[in-house]
């Protein structure tokens, strides 16, 4: 491409992202959209973006067997912490909302302890899932504070 039809196509991009933003513009009014309905509607997946980025980072630490943004669901495969090998969990996330709320989060874990060379359920304790659900939820208003004041 010669430096002239560069600089000719430079300038039509330049002219037509102009003429957008001015259309959009006008669009618009002076209204602006409050920053809590914005949070919650501006999204891609099917839930609450926060909470999904927030649960898939508090469940990292052990493997995924399912990820289905639409539905909300995220579910791991069996975890045994090396410290501690003669038990294991496995984490199901629910994300029932767009809205970033508590009782828009499910969190249920299940346990299985090593017993005569197979493994056995074993109960979980309900701190353990508030744990989880309270570390999500604060990680989901964390990540929703950085995008508002960025």
């Amino acid at each position: 491409m010669s430096a002239q039809n560069f600089a000719t196509s430079r300038f039509s991009r330049a002219l037509l992202v102009t003429a957008a933003l001015g259309t959009l513009a006008a669009c618009g009014g002076n209204d602006r959209p409050r920053a809590d309905l914005a949070a919650s509607q501006l999204t891609t997946i099917g839930v609450n973006s926060y909470l999904w980025r927030a649960s898939l980072e508090t469940v990292s630490f052990a493997p995924l067997l399912q990820a289905d943004s639409a539905g909300g669901v995220i579910v791991t495969d069996w975890y045994a912490n090396p410290t501690n090998p003669g038990e294991r969990v496995k984490v199901t996330v629910t994300i029932l909302d767009q809205d970033l709320r508590a009782d828009a989060l499910r969190v249920a874990a299940s346990r299985q302890v090593a017993q005569g060379g197979g493994w056995v359920d074993a109960p979980v304790q309900a701190a353990t899932v508030q744990k989880l659900e309270d570390i999500i939820l604060t990680k989901a208003r964390d990540l929703r504070r950085q995008s508002i004041s960025s």
